[in-house]
């Protein structure tokens, strides 16, 4: 028997369920980003403004910003539309020290590409092992854009059973009904599946089904090398 977060008590394993922003991947700046990082008096942001904004664009839940009516809408269903997800972040991005509706736009480019995303130090080799062991995964993520070029580019996806991803399935977490989605992709009952993430709420919720569930903290990825790894060793799965 293997021991969750929580203390419930679970047997075998045969399912992981992975979430992606602070959990695999982390969206982290880097030089290429300074031009953007201007504050309303058009000078350069201090290091703390710039984690601050990072931040609230990669907060999974909660608001960041005070909003209006529309702009609460946009931001409560951001994971379920492409359309609204740009609307919510250049909103947040505007309220956030970037009036500048060019470099918000920029900025945001950014949020979506998954090339600029950059993985855990651990993320390639925990996906690995658990393919090698036979342990189905799948990565499922409240998410407005496509991921898995990310995955790709590094021949990870081959590693990756399933994406759920919710803008392409219409719910988000913590909605039991995106992880019975993924319950069902990968055949597997809930009670052998295991939910890695970065959300106690978000993510948490795996556990209305169910699943066992381990919380990993969102560090800047120098910051957290074995993670991933710990997290599914507790359950005998390395």
């Amino acid at each position: 028997m293997s021991i969750d977060s929580t203390g419930h008590q679970y047997g075998q394993i045969t399912a992981t369920l992975f979430d992606f922003s602070g959990t695999l991947f982390r969206l982290e700046e880097n030089s290429d980003w300074d031009e953007h990082f201007v504050d309303h008096a058009g000078e350069p942001m201090d290091v703390h403004a710039q984690a601050e904004l990072m931040r609230r664009m990669t907060a999974p839940v909660g608001l960041t910003v005070d909003m209006d009516e529309a702009g609460l809408h946009a931001w409560n269903n951001r994971d379920r539309d492409p359309k609204l997800h740009r609307q919510a972040y250049l909103d947040v991005l505007a309220k956030s020290g970037v009036p500048d509706h060019a470099r918000a736009e920029a900025l945001y480019s950014l949020l979506i590409d998954p090339a600029r995303w950059v993985p855990y130090p651990d993320a390639g080799e925990v996906l690995k092992s658990l393919s090698e062991k036979g342990i189905r995964t799948a990565v499922l993520s409240n998410i407005a854009f496509d991921i898995r070029p990310a995955f790709v580019a590094r021949g990870w996806d081959i590693w990756v059973d399933e994406f759920v991803l919710s803008f392409e399935i219409g719910a988000v977490k913590p909605e039991v009904e995106i992880f019975e989605y993924a319950l069902s992709q990968l055949d597997v009952d809930a009670e052998r599946a295991l939910m890695v993430g970065d959300s106690e709420i978000a993510d948490g919720a795996a556990r209305e089904l169910g699943c066992a569930f381990v919380l990993v903290d969102p560090l800047p990825t120098a910051e957290r090398p074995r993670a991933l790894l710990d997290a599914v060793a507790k359950f005998g799965l390395l």
